[in-house]
């Protein structure tokens, strides 16, 4: 998605921002990520805050309004989304400017314990009602073997994608942060996410699964079902290598696979 910087959003776009935080006195476009058309830090009358927002009528808009609904329900260990917009063409989310890296997950690296600190308080957090979002079994429905869904499910808010670009390093504190897909479903689910992550990042397959057992969610539950959710990774990951064939898409796949060995032999 290309991106635009805040002064090129309509007049009467940029005049609601200012009627939330004050005189916009400056705004400079973030560098990175792909699906915002704008994603600006703004420093205002009331302080710095982040601005990222897309076109109303882009197919992306439903996650960015699930993000906006799940965001006051989200664990202290997220940004504080301030307000959402939408107006003239637009749908805007004003956070909590964050400052900070993102997380290393490789081997030994001393951002692990924060990252491990930030999904315990997650663990503990049930999708609140009202709300629509995605239920794990809708999610995982093309991808689980037959007659396994229902492990999937559960009442737990779960993340889902533990990309370190997802995680940031502030202050010895790990912040978890876009959350468009948020998932209501089993609280093993996001240990195991995390888990192909580590192993992208260099983890050996039994170390990755090793570290996701130190959540009880994933300890305690029945090795068979976490072979299905094995399985169902694979499954989503060759899919996704298929259809696009990148480098980096094309090593997922492999490790979700080797990942789904693992837990199938009950590991």
């Amino acid at each position: 998605m290309s991106r635009i910087p805040f002064e090129q959003l309509p007049a009467d776009v940029r005049q609601a921002v200012g009627d939330k935080t004050g005189a916009v006195h400056q705004a400079v476009t973030a560098p990175g990520g792909m699906n915002s058309g704008i994603a600006s830090i703004l420093e205002t009358e009331s302080g710095s805050v982040f601005v990222k927002g897309i076109p109303a009528d882009h197919p992306q808009v439903a996650a960015q309004r699930r993000e906006a609904a799940v965001a006051p329900h989200l664990p202290t260990s997220c940004p504080r989304l301030y307000w959402h917009l939408e107006l003239d063409g637009w749908s805007l989310l004003g956070y909590e400017v964050v400052g900070g890296r993102h997380a290393d997950y490789a081997p030994g690296s001393p951002d692990l314990p924060l990252v491990e600190a930030a999904l315990t308080e997650l663990q503990s957090v049930k999708t609140p009602s009202g709300i629509e979002i995605k239920d794990a079994v809708d999610r995982w429905a093309d991808y689980a073997p037959l007659g396994t869904l229902h492990h999937f499910d559960g009442d737990a808010l779960l993340h889902t994608d533990f990309a370190p670009d997802n995680v940031l390093i502030v202050d010895d504190r790990a912040r978890l942060i876009d959350w468009a897909w948020p998932t209501r479903g089993a609280a093993w689910i996001d240990p195991g996410a995390l888990a192909l992550r580590l192993m992208d990042a260099g983890h050996p397959v039994e170390a990755a699964v090793a570290f996701a057992g130190r959540f009880p969610s994933w300890r305690y539950a029945d090795p068979k079902v976490l072979g299905e959710f094995g399985a169902a990774t694979a499954a989503l990951w060759r899919e996704i290598a298929e259809e696009d064939g990148t480098p980096w898409k094309l090593g997922m796949a492999e490790r979700a696979a080797t990942l789904a060995q693992i837990l199938g032999g009950g590991l």
